[in-house]
Formats: C-alpha cells, structure tokens, sequence
C-alpha cells in the first residue's frame, strides 16, 4: 500500500461508523434490543405467544406431569400386552421392542392356526 504525501506512516485502524439507533430507540431507554421494543407496539404473533407461555415454570411443571403420566400409560399398555404373550419363562423380562416382535410373531401364528 503506497502512502500520500499527507498520509502519516502510523497504522490506525480505520474508525467503525456507530450503529444506527433502533427504531424509536428514545422511547425503550438504552439496553433494550430492537424486537423488544417492536414487540411492544405491536401484538405478539401467536408463535411468539406460545414461545413465551412454555418459557414459564408452571408451563414447564405442567407439561413434565403430562408427559410422565403419558409415559406411565405407555409402559401399563407394554406390561398388559406382554402379559398376554406366552413364553418361557412367564416371568423374563422383555424390552419394549422384543415385546412388539414378539406380539407380532404370535399374532401370525394364531392367523396361520385359524387358516388351517
């Protein structure tokens, strides 16, 4: 990079122009982001409603007490179908996939004993 005659020899470098201020940045005071202030003059769009209502803590309790009773209704319907599966012995413990397999084996042979 050559240098003018009026140029100094020192390396500065070259000054950053200033952000702009948001729109209305007056009204909101300093610190707040831009979609803050946006969000206050206009209504919520409904998927940011609905961010913000499972942002809470009584949303969030509410829900983990959904799922876990969902999930215990779950493993009830895995633990009645695999009482009706026969093998030996009655009582081994099965995971949820071998059930399904098993289940599905066994619905297959009672297809082909009535196809007989």
């Amino acid at each position: 990079m050559m240098l003018n005659s009026d140029q100094a020899d020192v390396s500065v470098p070259p000054a950053r122009p200033e952000p702009e201020p948001a729109f209305g940045a007056g009204s909101g005071g300093p610190g707040l982001p831009r979609a803050a202030e946006e969000a206050r003059k206009e209504p919520l769009s409904r998927e940011e409603r609905r961010r913000r209502r499972r942002a809470t803590a009584k949303y969030r309790t509410a829900h983990a007490t959904r799922e876990r009773i969902r999930v215990e209704a779950f493993n009830v319907a895995f633990a009645e179908l695999r009482r009706l599966l026969p093998t030996l012995p009655p009582d081994k413990k099965l995971s949820k996939i071998e059930i399904l397999r098993l289940a599905i084996c066994y619905i297959s042979y009672l297809n082909h004993v009535l196809d007989v």
